[in-house]
């Protein structure tokens, strides 16, 4: 994945406003599963609909979700720019201490060094106030999309006869296999977009992209660690 796109998605659980949001719909969900099971007549063969779907792609997956993280792009880019910069200026720095060792005087040595040591802090200090306002920004969307899409999930399941639907990209969701033959994602993904529709700007595909193979749970791109 490209380490200059700002990917809608997050490690951990989700924000806990939108967790609430899917225990609140889970219980509506079970409540369901309990009525239909009284409901069954004795020996009947009628099994409990389940179906499963991974939340944090389907959010990113949206229409809505890929122009957010556009939008996040361009809104960081300055300030990953200004890391990227700070960073090179500390590791052509230290090539010049290694470059020059043995030829500076103490006192230039000494100054140089502490020049690295400054820009080192700043550099560190930066990151995690990138770090902190990128996971922010992002929790944003994601409350604001989930909200949403919990709705487009109740309604989708209760029209569908779904008692249950798990997501499969929850932490604490014990599910050691799901067949892909009861994965809802991309239903939900085009049912929201339908709902949803972005504005001012082209829909995008609703086909949910694939996690990305290096960086796939939500971490935002930073500047290197400067190079010993």
């Amino acid at each position: 994945m490209n380490s200059r796109i700002l990917t809608l998605t997050r490690s951990g659980s989700l924000s806990k406003a939108f967790q609430c949001a899917v225990l609140a719909a889970a219980c509506v969900f079970g409540a369901g599963a309990t009525h239909a099971q009284a409901a069954a007549a004795p020996g009947s063969t009628t099994g409990a609909k389940i179906g499963v779907i991974n939340v944090r792609q389907a959010i990113a997956s949206t229409a809505e979700g890929k122009q957010a993280g556009a939008e996040l792009q361009s809104q960081f880019a300055p300030r990953q720019n200004e890391l990227e910069g700070l960073n090179k200026q500390i590791n052509d720095l230290r090539q010049r201490i290694d470059a020059g060792s043995g030829k500076f005087s103490q006192e230039e040595q000494a100054r140089l060094q502490r020049d690295g040591e400054t820009k080192a802090r700043q550099l560190q200090r930066k990151q995690d106030e990138y770090q902190e306002d990128v996971n922010a920004a992002q929790a944003d969307v994601f409350d604001r999309i989930g909200r949403k899409m919990i709705d487009v999930l109740d309604r989708y399941a209760r029209e569908n006869g779904y008692v249950a639907i798990l997501d499969t990209s929850a932490q604490n969701t014990p599910i050691l296999f799901a067949s892909t033959n009861i994965d809802v994602t991309q239903d939900i993904v085009k049912l929201y977009d339908q709902a949803y529709p972005v504005k001012g700007g082209a829909p995008a595909s609703t086909t949910p992209a694939k996690p990305a193979a290096t960086r796939p749970a939500t971490q935002p791109p930073a500047a290197k660690p400067p190079q010993r």
